[in-house]
């Protein structure tokens, strides 16, 4: 006997509320942009965002104030340098609060397998982890106009 699983999944209409500056994050657009499946719950992914916005709202909490006195109700209508096109500065934005999602979900990857097999897997993800950490570091650096590099005296 077999069983085919035929998949019921709906896309998700969920969305996290934000601070007035910072634009509303949607659980379907998260999914979509970073390949994140059924696997995990809706619940769970938008805890993963609200916690990544919090994070990232706090590291650009200078900054957007900076704007909002000069007059930019939101980020969206923050003006780019030439260099950039508009809108940047919220595309910059999501993918700093998607990376740290995606981070934290895959940092939790643990939970769901405790197996040895599953350890494993989860040390390969650590790396990944660190790396989408680094993409919303380069995001939040590129919004402040600070550099990309961090030196460490040894």
């Amino acid at each position: 006997m077999s069983l085919i699983a035929a998949g019921g999944e709906t896309e998700s209409t969920a969305t996290v509320d934000n601070a007035e500056f910072f634009p509303p994050l949607k659980v379907a657009e998260f999914r979509a942009a970073m390949r994140v499946d059924g696997t995990i719950t809706d619940g769970r992914a938008t805890h993963a965002l609200e916690s990544a916005l919090y994070d990232v709202n706090q590291q650009l909490a200078t900054w957007a104030a900076e704007k909002q006195e000069a007059g930019a109700a939101s980020i969206d209508a923050v003006q780019p340098p030439p260099w950039l096109p508009a809108g940047a500065y919220q595309r910059l934005y999501l993918r700093a609060v998607y990376a740290t999602a995606k981070a934290s979900l895959i940092e939790r990857y643990r939970d769901y397998d405790s197996s040895g097999e599953g350890d494993n897997k989860a040390d390969k993800l650590d790396p990944v982890a660190d790396d989408y950490r680094r993409d919303a570091a380069w995001a939040i650096a590129d919004i402040t106009g600070r550099r990309r590099a961090t030196v460490e005296l040894i």
